[in-house]
């Protein structure tokens, strides 16, 4: 049987860009529905580690997803912080969107655990 993921990146990766046309089709078929799985939300966040580059509209929706996932429950546990210092850390530095990112998952949780707090003052100050 076909790996679907290897497939789908190899595919998605061919030209070394991930564009605004593979990024809609991405979009649509991981919505289809409704739910995007751990495995899909896993497989994005390799698409997005393993692509040299990609419209930011791909590194939007890998964040939209993230977030998602991170507060289904409105709070960023101590092994959501070691997933998401992971996530951030996939390419071996932290840009200016992580930070962001990390300013919005702050803004957004009702509660956070030390752990995220800990990553969140190291990579996205305050």
């Amino acid at each position: 049987m076909a790996d679907w993921k290897k497939l789908a990146k190899d595919l998605i990766l061919a030209d070394g860009y991930i564009e605004r046309k593979e990024t809609e089709i991405i979009k649509k078929e991981l919505l289809a529905d409704g739910v995007i799985s751990k495995s899909e939300a896993e497989f994005l966040i390799d698409l997005r580690k393993s692509a040299p580059k990609a419209v930011a509209e791909f590194h939007l929706f890998v964040f939209e997803v993230v977030k998602r996932a991170i507060l289904a429950d409105g709070d960023i546990s101590a092994a959501e912080a070691a997933w998401l210092q992971k996530f951030i850390l996939a390419d071996g530095m932290v840009d200016d969107m992580e930070k962001q990112f990390l300013r919005d998952l702050k803004a957004a949780a009702k509660s956070t655990s030390s752990e995220f707090d800990v990553l969140y003052k190291k990579y996205a100050g305050a």
